[in-house]
């Protein structure tokens, strides 16, 4: 797939207010720096023990390097409590300036913004990763390496919180579906189709906005897609499709059978309902006979974006059960 001038995997930044968010690590501390651009950085195994050490969160103009723009590194080796395992954990690296690519262990686990050729600051933009369980090492030291690209004036990790955190109010996803979606702005008929080849397709980050992730430009109709394997055992079960906010209007479906929408797509009669839209938390029952058990089941989401920002911005994004659905909605309440 095409990558558009990033380098990220997973995650993406997600928004940080409607979260119940604990602080387990605290990260704003001294790291270390080291100007220039070398892949080796992010190995854990790297000896950086000859870098300069600087204050985290501070411009690295305010630790040494005055007129300073272009590639840094940032790394700090800490502690991961072995309590901590099980738990939703997020990684947040408040401001950035200008762009930059997270890894834990070597693994990369968020990306803001775009390096050139391509590049697209995204310094406005409050860092916050969700971290998958498994690049952690609970109980032994773990390694965050942070790839910093700054264009001009300040740069580094200038500002906010900087910690490991743990979320509250998480419903628990059977399937979770965040990370890299296949993406193509337009429309067209046959991209609801499990037959359809999306291997020329974009790769973008769910959730977030589009503009972040390479298309600042983009307004109008455009497709994501995923393949999501369930189990013979899960296919048993009433399954609840989650998409988060998704910012304006959208259509879902669900190997070719769509499956629910929110709001309506303008036409050349009308403007289409796009009105508050984008506040609405999707949720979409999946038929079971539409489910093809122990197999790949293909989820293609049709999106229309008025104007500003657009795409699946925000919230939970993945396969959860009924039970669970009802459980976390009547607590939410």
């Amino acid at each position: 797939m095409i990558r558009t001038g990033f380098y990220f995997l997973l995650f993406y930044c997600v928004s940080l207010a409607a979260m119940d968010l604990k602080k387990e690590v605290e990260l704003e501390c001294r790291w270390r720096i080291e100007i220039g651009d070398d892949e080796a950085y992010k190995n854990p195994r790297y000896n950086d023990s000859h870098w300069e050490g600087t204050k985290v969160p501070n411009s690295w103009e305010n630790e040494g390097f005055p007129g300073y723009n272009g590639y840094a590194w940032y790394r700090i080796s800490f502690e991961i409590p072995k309590r901590l395992k099980g738990k939703k954990l997020y990684l947040k690296l408040g401001r950035i300036d200008d762009v930059d690519t997270a890894y834990l262990n070597g693994n990369v686990v968020g990306s803001s913004g775009s390096y050139p050729p391509d590049y697209q600051t995204a310094y406005q933009v409050d860092r916050l990763y969700p971290v998958d369980e498994k690049f952690i090492n609970f109980g032994r030291i773990n390694v965050l390496a942070v790839r910093v690209f700054d264009d001009h004036g300040e740069g580094g990790i200038v500002r906010g919180d900087c910690g490991l955190y743990s979320r509250k109010d998480i419903i628990h996803l059977e399937i979770d579906m965040n990370g890299y979606w296949a993406f193509m702005p337009g429309d067209e008929a046959d991209w609801k189709s499990t037959d359809f080849n999306d291997t020329k397709w974009h790769e973008i980050l769910v959730p977030a906005e589009w503009e972040d992730r390479g298309f600042r430009e983009l307004d109008g109709i455009a497709w994501y897609r995923k393949n999501v394997r369930i189990s013979r055992k899960l296919a048993k079960e009433k399954l609840i499709l989650l998409l988060g906010k998704i910012n304006d209007v959208d259509e879902v479906y669900f190997n070719g059978v769509l499956i629910g929408q929110t709001g309506r797509f303008p036409t050349e009669k009308d403007d289409g309902d796009i009105q508050d839209k984008k506040k609405i938390d999707r949720a979409y029952f999946i038929p079971p006979d539409a489910i093809r058990p122990g197999r790949d089941n293909l989820v293609a989401v049709r999106v229309y974006d008025a104007g500003r920002t657009g795409g699946i911005f925000d919230g939970d994004v993945g396969i959860t059960t009924r039970e669970e659905y009802l459980r976390f909605t009547k607590r939410n309440k």
